[in-house]
């Protein structure tokens, strides 16, 4: 039987305890409640790209679509909510400016402070509710459920209030961003209590946020005003897949990381070794490893204070018995291209003698021939950070390698989230993944084999 630790998680009205390691199996889902009737508060992930109040890529409003289809037609009346960029607190008395206006406002004399202080406000209070309003949202569900999807101009109040007691059941309203208000960010009990008006059932479907502990993602379960805690399906289908991937999976398990840097991915080397048979390593993080080994990497990126880490790494896997693959061969330029997608003269070299005034941005053939060869032989493979400058044509050979042999294995294949899932579907291998996570950062939180306070808040299947 597998060992679980205790995680001790206080809030001012109550204390929870959750269970490392069982997030992939037991929390209960839409389905294990009654519904019909009951005012459903459905944190979504509706962080959406927009250009002039258009709507350029639906991905997430299409991934929260079965869940709130669910809802609607088993007669609940549907309360959605969603972040939306990083606005002003415009909703909160008072509320500051972001970092970079402070900064510009410090740096100006003491006596125009104030003022250019009153103008950044003003700019906010003009220009953040065209720009970070979900209504564009609102207007794009109301195409899915045509008469049934209103839109509240505010988060809890007059508004929102009336258009909530207005629902009948199978309708829906979404809320107006939860970043609007200063509470959301800071897990206000007093927002929690407030929200608590419109929830008989808190649905989490926003997998992307779940590894923030903010009022809407967790907080009002974790200060009492939630009994009843239920995940909805996008996360259900996270846990089912990236949870069994990484708890249970068919093996040989082979895990690839890729990305820029060593230290963003610290904790999901050290957990993933524990868990894979293999561990891939490639991208610009690859580049420190092979310095700490001896090899010469020229201009590439390194870290120098993970040296340390990257032998220990190294060593853990030997003793272990686990395999690393570090890339072989590198394809190299003068420089990184400016801009991004510049032409470029590629020249290939031997990864552990990369010329002084060369830059490794990719991997090499040889390399593409090894890490395709570790897929081709897993049952299990997950995926996360590209193998070099992807998102210029001639720097993304090594990422659609990898993409491609994943594409052809009949394993079960999941990709992490963030560039990794950009990387698939900008090479046009999306179709062809098992699973590819909605969540970047959560993605990555839970490779690291951290509690996810959006996920361990939800009621447990007993």
């Amino acid at each position: 039987m597998r060992k679980h630790v205790s995680i001790g998680f206080k809030t001012k009205s109550r204390k929870i305890n959750f269970l490392k390691g069982e997030l992939s199996m037991a929390k209960m889902t839409i389905r294990d409640v009654d519904v019909k009737g009951k005012k459903c508060l459905v944190r979504c992930d509706f962080n959406v790209p927009m250009v002039d109040g258009v709507i350029t890529d639906e991905n997430r409003i299409n991934g929260a679509l079965p869940t709130i289809k669910y809802l609607v037609d088993n007669g609940a009346k549907v309360i959605l909510c969603s972040h939306m960029g990083k606005p002003h607190n415009i909703f909160t008395e008072g509320f500051g400016l972001n970092k970079k206006e402070k900064k510009a406002v410090e740096a100006l004399p003491e006596n125009e402070q104030a003022a250019a202080k009153a103008e950044y406000i003003a700019k906010a209070l003009k220009n953040d509710p065209k720009k970070f309003t979900l209504k564009p949202v609102a207007d794009k569900l109301a195409e899915h459920f045509p008469g049934k999807v209103t839109f509240a101009t505010d988060l809890v109040g007059e508004d929102a209030h009336k258009k909530v007691a207005a629902l009948k059941d199978g309708e829906i309203v979404l809320l107006e961003n939860t970043r609007f208000d200063a509470g959301e960010e800071k897990n206000s009990e007093e927002l929690c209590r407030k929200l608590a008006d419109f929830c008989d059932v808190y649905v989490n479907d926003a997998f992307g946020t779940a590894h923030r502990a903010h009022a809407t993602t967790a907080g009002i379960v974790q200060y009492g005003f939630a009994p009843v805690a239920v995940s909805g399906f996008l996360i259900e289908k996270e846990l089912k897949f990236l949870g069994n991937a990484v708890e249970n999976p068919v093996r040989p398990f082979v895990a690839i990381l890729g990305g820029a840097k060593v230290a963003d991915k610290l904790n999901v080397i050290d957990n993933l070794l524990n868990k894979c048979d293999t561990l891939i390593i490639g991208g610009g993080m690859a580049y420190t490893f092979i310095k700490a080994q001896g090899g010469s990497v020229g201009l590439s990126l390194v870290d120098d204070e993970k040296i340390e880490y990257c032998n220990k790494m190294l060593e853990k896997a030997k003793s272990l018995g686990k395999t690393i693959y570090l890339p072989i061969d590198t394809a190299t330029c003068a420089g990184f291209p400016d801009p991004i997608d510049a032409h470029v003269d590629i020249e290939y070299y031997d990864s552990f003698n990369i010329p002084a005034d060369r830059e490794g941005l990719d991997i090499g053939p040889k390399t593409q021939e090894l890490f395709a060869s570790a897929v081709k032989s897993a049952k299990t493979v997950v995926w996360n950070g590209p193998m070099g400058v992807f998102e210029n044509p001639q720097l993304a050979a090594g990422t659609n390698a990898v993409a491609k042999a994943m594409a052809e294995t009949d394993a079960t294949t999941i990709i992490g989230g963030g560039d990794s899932a950009a990387a698939v579907a900008q090479l046009g291998y999306a179709d062809k993944m098992t699973h590819i996570s909605t969540g970047g950062g959560a993605s990555l939180e839970f490779l690291e084999g951290k509690v996810l306070p959006g996920i361990a808040c939800l009621n447990d299947k007993h």
